[in-house]
């Protein structure tokens, strides 16, 4: 699933080892990280995020330094090991901010509000969470990214979920979750390639052998929102034809705007580098905006007529910093101010630091040491399976890169499946419902930072409703301890 595009997979990967570093000392950073973070997240609440969170994952990788230090790991090795990190994450930083300043010229043209419009006439709240997976699934299918899928139509569900008066908790549970199940099944994603090249399998047949644990964990998932929407009660039902008449008023709504949304997917279905097609994006949102806003982007541009100099500076800030276009509804407040570039500053602070914290307890063996001690507890098939997804969620915790969580295991545990007549499809598949659907769990994960950030909803706001993704390892567990579809290199006599 490709939700941190980059330029390069990591496939080779070099694990470093560290035969003198015990167990003890490899968990030692994480047990004190952990404990650290629980306390600042306790005092700071939601600001957490805001700074504080950042400085606690370099005082972890501080801690990890010193560990380091007493192993004989010398500074030049571990910086190099964080450099290697920090510069996998670049194409990720670049997008983040390209997905801030295409979610500003989106918010002037109309864009955004065109999607709210429509979509509020045809999304009750009965349908809306449902709607929300599949919707999410199917693009994530086409595109391949579920990155993709949070910058375009995730944002927009977004704003029709806080005008419907749905929790936006729920609602990007239902997005991450949809858009994980479609970008896991997605032959054009990123680590649906990566799992079996790991694993020593086959794209395809990788495909189809998810599709064993995918598909039942979709179909509950699909259900509890369903029953959730049955349920529901909001309190933005009966306010529905006032934010509609009050988007009107605020905007030029036509269905010519969605031209903009449309070329970006057709873009990615062409395999256009995702960076390359959010520019576009952007760009082409800048041009929809002087063509069918040209109030607002004066106003944005500090004039009361568009000019060439009006209408420059418009377009810039809308895409650089905060942009608000104003409304005469007090619920559409939030939903027409953007941040542009300048609001994903603090995601890309959070990578940055999670990378060094990452980076360092790669540097100093601790990686390879906590997924070695968990392979050498698989005494059993379902405990090499059970050993696999611990090691899977160790790495998202650790290294904050969902990369790393599928390399990493995928490259430690491939003979011990051999050794037991497994096939790599069981590998691959495990790789994928443990490493990388969990990775939006985490709030210091590249994933968890990044969905967070565009989504403008906290990893502890949505955690408990991205239901697809914490219960994937889980029905990956069922299906290994009931014996159910578990593939063999040999058929068995």
């Amino acid at each position: 699933m490709q939700d941190e595009p980059q330029d390069q997979h990591r496939e080779n990967e070099n694990i470093v080892e560290n035969k003198e570093l015990s167990i003890w000392e490899a968990l030692f950073p994480v047990v004190i990280l952990v404990g650290m973070l629980a306390y600042n997240v306790y005092v700071f609440k939601d600001d957490a995020l805001s700074g504080s969170n950042q400085f606690i994952l370099l005082l972890g990788g501080a801690v990890a330094a010193i560990v380091g230090y007493f192993n004989k790991i010398s500074y030049k090795k571990m910086m190099k090991e964080v450099a290697e990190n920090v510069k996998s994450t670049s194409s990720a930083l670049l997008i983040l901010l390209m997905v801030g300043a295409l979610s500003g010229t989106w918010l002037i043209s109309g864009v955004i509000p065109s999607m709210i419009y429509y979509g509020l006439q045809v999304l009750n709240p009965t349908i809306f969470l449902g709607a929300c997976v599949f919707i999410c699934a199917i693009i994530s299918i086409a595109t391949g990214s579920s990155w993709t899928t949070s910058a375009t139509v995730g944002i927009a569900l977004i704003g029709i979920a806080e005008a419907l008066g749905i929790s936006l908790g729920m609602t990007a549970g239902a997005i991450l979750s949809g858009a994980y199940f479609g970008d896991k099944l997605s032959p054009l994603s990123d680590t649906t390639n990566l799992a079996p090249a790991m694993a020593g399998g086959e794209l395809f047949s990788h495909i189809r052998y998810m599709t064993i644990t995918t598909v039942p964990t979709i179909l509950v998932t699909l259900t509890v929102f369903i029953i959730i929407g049955l349920t529901i009660e909001t309190n933005g039902t009966t306010d529905t034809e006032a934010i509609l008449a009050s988007i009107d008023r605020s905007f030029n709504i036509t269905p010519w705007l969605f031209l903009v949304p449309v070329v970006v997917i057709g873009l990615i279905l062409k395999k256009t580098p995702p960076l390359l097609a959010l520019l576009i994006g952007t760009l082409l949102g800048g041009v929809f905006a002087l063509i069918f806003q040209p109030g607002i982007v004066a106003t944005i541009g500090g004039s009361d007529t568009l000019t060439f100099e009006s209408a420059y500076k418009g377009i810039l800030n809308a895409i650089t910093v905060k942009s608000n276009v104003a409304s005469d509804s007090e619920a559409l407040a939030d939903l027409f101010s953007s941040k542009g570039m300048s609001g994903m500053l603090g995601t890309i602070w959070l990578i940055v630091c999670a990378m060094v914290f990452g980076g360092i307890m790669d540097g100093i063996g601790a990686l390879s040491r906590i997924t070695k001690s968990l392979l050498s507890m698989a005494k059993s098939t379902f405990g090499l399976f059970a050993s696999t997804v611990g090691s899977c969620l160790a790495l998202n915790v650790t290294a904050s890169d969902q990369y790393l969580a599928i390399v990493v295991p995928g490259k430690m545990f491939s003979k011990a499946y051999a050794d037991r007549g497994l096939a790599p499809e069981n590998l691959s598949r495990t790789l994928e419902d443990s490493g990388t659907v969990t990775s939006v769990l985490i709030p210091w994960n590249t994933c968890g930072a990044y969905h967070s950030g565009v989504l403008g909803v906290s990893v502890t706001d949505y955690f408990f409703y991205a239901i697809f993704n914490w219960l994937s390892p889980f029905m990956t567990l069922l299906f290994a301890a009931l014996n159910i579809k578990i593939k063999m290199l040999t058929a068995s006599k």
